[in-house]
């Protein structure tokens, strides 16, 4: 197979030749296998269910196995091996991938005792996840040909980071998940230290580049080039990558390890393509511009897409277009009236992603905040929980913007390697602007995800006293699909005379931090006797100005009498119009708690490791911790059915 892509022409490849590049490749005795799978041939095959099983086994058992078997595109197995030198000491911090951070929290330094019972409870039913073993970022998603395509990282030898490769997934509906062979592996000097994040781009002809970020052999960090081998499979189970790779290098002034995660490219009125790289200056957070024909050859533009001081290594950039008209989504290249363009940074300093609407003024290549006082990094973040390393994609088929988010754990390490997998993705959101506030997007499940409701129960203007816990009969607890809205005591809004100054949901008690309008809301993964409990709940406050300020909060200091899980507090502001109901939906499905405000103003994301409060046990209740205020209350509550997650099929190729 020729290793050009068939849209570029002979003059476009010599241009190439031109990359400033000053990394020398592996030589070819390195160890690094030729191709990126070895079919295992002879009589293998005819054990491959059996040698499948039990090397699966194996790995489950020993997660320091460098031996993974993976399956080919024609069923046959191969062994993938990793040379010793891309396996890193720390867990990626100087590469820019997020540190196993939470560890022993409390105690005496020993891990809690997991039983198989509590490990195997904590893997979610309807979120997408590998069979096992790490992952962390969603990559290059995208709809081809009636599939919907999620590449993420993963290691494929171990439950924390390393080694890492590009796992494929498709689905027709973003619930149900078929596994595909990998999509890429670390075989190549240019990539030799891992396949990082990257982003599909669409071209006007159905054409499909894949740019991402590699890891050379000297640490550096490249952009690389990748393409379908057969761009008429819609399961795009082949991929190529591009032989003149790198196609990007940092540019002077740009440390070789602030270089990385490419976006979607975005179309100029002159027929160019456009991209976006995260990096820093100083402390400094940046996004790099690039201008191309033909995703080869780059011409770096003068200046900034922006830049925030302070705000330190932008990582997993995101750029594009929403309508503050229309309720659908936008094509990334999309600008002009009624469109406002939402950028994205996540930031390596805090794990945490920030974002912010603005301006893009194409000519001159730069985005202006509408609000420099909400700036990115300074501002509203897509998720006040557990959430790192976002992307969007347009889905033209449905003509909307779909988010996808990496929801890593906050357990032990060991913990991880006993349960023998780590991470999960969020439930994919549709985003919007929103048209009511004008200030902020909206957040909010997709569509697909109601096909999972099952029966449910509806509760009508229930009233939740001052002081009091009501308990919600739902039966399982574990699976639920939960809407409510709340009504609080006008008398007592009214009758508010003392400001509340300083409010935070992260330091102001948690839900046992009592005012006179709140805490109130649900306790999910909560036990009989309350002895662990995850609040989800509002909390109104009267600012200075005299007007009231609704903080929206999860709570998960309780969650678990384990010592070595996190226990924070999340949470912000979430506007409330007048004349609008408090609303809330939250999604549960067992280690993972989804929250939503007010129509997905503000979102929530736990991760939640309960000891006793797990299957059967696990309860759910209606609190209201105010001093003053009772609140009314209705709602629905569906349990949820699972999502059929799928390997791919050993026996054919689909």
């Amino acid at each position: 197979m020729e290793d050009t892509i068939p849209f570029l022409t002979t003059h476009d490849l010599e241009d190439v030749a031109s990359v400033p590049c000053s990394y020398i490749p592996l030589p070819d005795d390195a160890g690094i296998p030729a191709s990126r799978r070895k079919p295992l041939k002879g009589f293998l095959i005819i054990f491959s269910g059996i040698l499948f099983l039990g090397l699966s086994i194996m790995l489950i058992g020993d997660q320091g196995s460098k031996t993974p078997v993976i399956i080919d595109g024609d069923g046959s197995l191969s062994i993938l091996t990793f040379p010793e030198t891309i396996k890193p000491v720390s867990r990626g911090v100087s590469e820019g991938v997020s540190e196993k951070s939470f560890r022993l929290f409390s105690g005496d330094g020993v891990s809690y005792p997991w039983n198989n019972s509590m490990l195997s409870w904590q893997r979610t039913a309807f979120h997408f996840q590998p069979e096992m073993n790490w992952m962390n970022d969603p990559n290059g998603p995208m709809f081809y040909m009636g599939w919907y395509h999620l590449f993420y990282q993963y290691n494929p030898v171990a439950a924390v980071w390393g080694n890492i490769v590009w796992g494929h997934a498709v689905s027709r509906d973003l619930i149900h998940w078929l596994h595909l062979p990998f999509a890429m592996v670390p075989d190549s000097w240019f990539d030799i230290g891992g396949v990082w994040t990257g982003s599909a781009t669409l071209l006007h002809d159905g054409k499909i580049v894949m740019l991402y970020t590699g890891a050379t052999n000297e640490s550096v960090q490249v952009q690389n080039l990748a393409y379908p081998a057969d761009p008429s499979d819609p399961l795009l189970i082949d991929w190529v990558k591009y032989s003149g790779n790198p196609v990007l290098v940092p540019p002077p002034g740009i440390d070789i390890k602030d270089f990385r995660d490419p976006t979607t490219g975005w179309n100029t009125p002159d027929g160019k393509w456009r991209i976006t790289l995260g990096s820093k200056y100083n402390t400094t957070g940046i996004s790099l511009v690039y201008e191309t024909k033909d995703f080869i050859s780059y011409e770096l533009l003068e200046g900034l897409l922006h830049a925030v001081p302070g705000t330190g290594m932008w990582e997993c950039v995101d750029f594009f277009p929403v309508s503050t008209t229309r309720e659908d989504g936008l094509d990334t290249s999309v600008n002009g009236p009624g469109v406002k363009h939402v950028l994205k940074a996540s930031l390596d300093d805090d794990k945490h992603d920030y974002y912010a609407l603005g301006t893009y003024d194409q000519e001159m290549g730069i985005w202006t905040p509408d609000n420099p006082e909400q700036d990115v990094g300074i501002g509203m973040r897509y998720d006040y929980g557990k959430y790192y390393a976002s992307k969007t994609f347009y889905d033209p088929s449905k003509e909307r913007r779909v988010l996808w988010g990496w929801i890593g754990e906050t357990d032990s390490e060991t913990a991880d390697v006993e349960k023998g997998w780590a991470s999960v993705q969020s439930i994919p959101r549709m985003v919007v602007f929103d048209k009511k506030t004008g200030s902020n997007i909206l957040q909010w499940p997709v569509e697909e995800v109601d096909t999972l409701r099952l029966s449910s129960k509806d509760f009508d203007k229930i009233e939740v006293r001052a002081g009091s816990i009501v308990p919600l009969d739902v039966g399982t607890a574990t699976q639920l699909d939960i809407t409510a809205e709340f009504e609080v005591d006008k008398e007592a809004l009214e009758g508010i005379i003392e400001a509340e100054v300083g409010y935070n949901c992260s330091t102001s008690g948690g839900a046992a931090g009592r005012g006179a309008l709140g805490p109130f809301g649900f306790l999910v993964f909560a036990d009989e006797s309350l002895s662990e409990q995850t609040p989800v709940y509002f909390y109104i406050a009267k600012g200075t100005d005299g007007n009231l300020n609704t903080f929206f909060c999860a709570d998960d200091s309780r969650s678990s009498k384990a010592n070595d899980v996190g226990k924070q507090v999340y949470g912000s502001t979430v506007p409330v119009l007048d004349g609008e109901k408090l609303s809330v939906r939250i999604l549960v499905d067992h280690s993972i708690v989804e929250s939503f405000a007010q129509g997905g103003r503000t979102c929530i994301t736990s991760r939640v490791y309960p000891t006793e409060a797990i299957d059967g046990a696990a309860r759910l209740f209606l609190f209201n911790n105010a001093t003053g205020a009772s609140v009314t209350t209705s709602l629905k509550i569906w349990q949820m059915s699972s999502a059929f997650i799928h390997p791919f099929p050993a026996e054919k190729k689909m």
